[in-house]
């Protein structure tokens, strides 16, 4: 009896402990949903929901491709949109102005299906340009089936459409009028990959515009209130090498310097706020004075956009790669500008029996580091202990972008790395 009375009690606070186990789990799991609410953006105080009835063919044209039609508008209104195909009811939330921005594009985009868009002064609400094509271009800018305006919709975060105004309805049919939505930097991008493009079909057309498109948004609210766009003129056997291969060397400047870069005949066109437009051409002149010899950034070290990294010379073949394809691979993975500063064609410093010289490398302070590490990692591989000799593991206190060292055990470090690199690469996206 006593064994049994034992095992009883036994059970029971076997049970009690199971229970307070669950309960404890429970909250846990109720703490956790709870952080990840808070987590969530604010809403603002304006925010609603607004429905719109929509009709079957409707639906089909709003939702798109895989969804992509519904995706698009919603990324530029930045509204949360959901299409109810059974009830073939949109609901669009967000704030009074995104609720507003996302049912003019539906409406905007519906009206395709059966002709023209028709739009009238209230349809700019400070997120639409209007640019003007000559009507032998428009379907070059359109592209089979609009496949090139929806590379760039993509590209930029845009949403575009030709369409009719109103009040011009029975003007000359000279030019079409393209609607270019979304914020400022993104209609700009947009706007002058378009004019590009007309440019190759009609050229001279930008000399007619230019009035109208280089001031267009100047000191509008983006970032510290000097938006603008500055202009350079290339002579015929500059702008081959500003390009690049397939556009590497002008895509290269414009994500290391944040400013938009856009080819534009022989015009080259930097729009942005006054710091990334002065980087753009600082970087572009580099570039350029790189072909009459080395050259040296004087006073980088009070400037906020650079990294500089000594490469020993028995390392920078390797860092380089054949053809720079190395340099360039780390320059596209990282959004960066690198090249060596040299002041007058030695070694800048004695390490070793080679020297080094200075790798600058222009960019945001993440893509900088990413890009360092990479060259970091190059030259351990070459030259093994230049970076890691002595080093120690650190942890920071700062709340802001920093760095924290590991040590790993040899037998670590393969496992960490993963295959090709596939375990490091994980971590990376995970983390950022």
């Amino acid at each position: 009896m006593g064994d049994r009375g034992g095992s009883r009690s036994r059970d029971r606070d076997t049970k009690r402990k199971d229970s307070r186990s669950r309960s404890r789990k429970k909250d846990s799991r109720s703490r956790s949903r709870s952080k990840s609410a808070e987590a969530r953006p604010k809403r603002p105080d304006d925010y609603g929901v607004d429905t719109m009835k929509i009709t079957d063919d409707d639906a089909a044209f709003i939702l798109g491709k895989g969804g992509k039609t519904k995706e698009k508008i919603a990324r530029v209104s930045n509204a949360e949109i959901e299409l109810f195909e059974r009830d073939l009811v949109l609901e669009i939330r967000g704030s009074k102005k995104e609720r507003r921005r996302a049912k003019k594009y539906a409406e905007g985009v519906m009206a395709q299906r059966t002709g023209p868009v028709t739009v009238n002064e209230d349809y700019d609400d400070g997120d639409l340009t209007m640019l003007r094509v000559p009507q032998e271009a428009v379907g070059f800018v359109t592209g089979r089936a609009g496949n090139f305006l929806r590379t760039i919709e993509e590209e930029w975060g845009t949403l575009m459409f030709f369409v009719e105004v109103e009040s011009s309805r029975s003007r000359s049919k000279e030019y079409e009028k393209l609607a270019i939505f979304g914020n400022v930097k993104a209609r700009r991008g947009a706007e002058l990959k378009v004019l590009s493009a007309v440019e190759t079909k009609v050229p001279g057309y930008f000399d007619k515009i230019r009035d109208d498109v280089v001031p267009r948004d100047r000191g509008a609210d983006h970032g510290d209130g000097s938006w603008g766009t500055d202009t350079m003129t290339f002579q015929d056997d500059e702008l081959s090498y500003a390009l690049g291969k397939q556009g590497g060397t002008r895509k290269k400047i414009e994500r290391s310097s944040g400013a938009i870069v856009q080819y534009v005949g022989q015009n080259a066109l930097f729009s942005g706020c006054k710091a990334e437009r002065k980087r753009a051409k600082e970087y572009m002149k580099w570039l350029f004075d790189q072909l009459e010899g080395p050259v040296y950034v004087h006073g980088w070290e009070d400037r906020d956009d650079i990294t500089v990294v000594d490469v020993p010379q028995d390392c920078i073949g390797y860092v380089t790669g054949n053809r720079r394809a190395a340099l360039g691979g780390i320059e596209e993975e990282w959004g960066t500008l690198m090249f060596f500063m040299n002041k007058d064609g030695g070694s800048t410093k004695g390490r070793g029996r080679g020297g080094s010289e200075q790798l600058a490398i222009f960019g945001s302070e993440r893509s900088r580091r990413g890009a360092e590490l990479k060259v970091m990692s190059a030259v351990e591989t070459k030259a093994p202990g230049t970076f890691t000799r002595g080093i120690r593991e650190k942890f920071s206190d700062e709340k802001g972008f920093s760095t924290d060292r590991m040590i790993f055990r040899d037998d670590e470090l393969s496992y960490a790395l993963g295959k090709e690199g596939s375990t490091r690469k994980k971590l990376a996206l995970a983390a950022n």
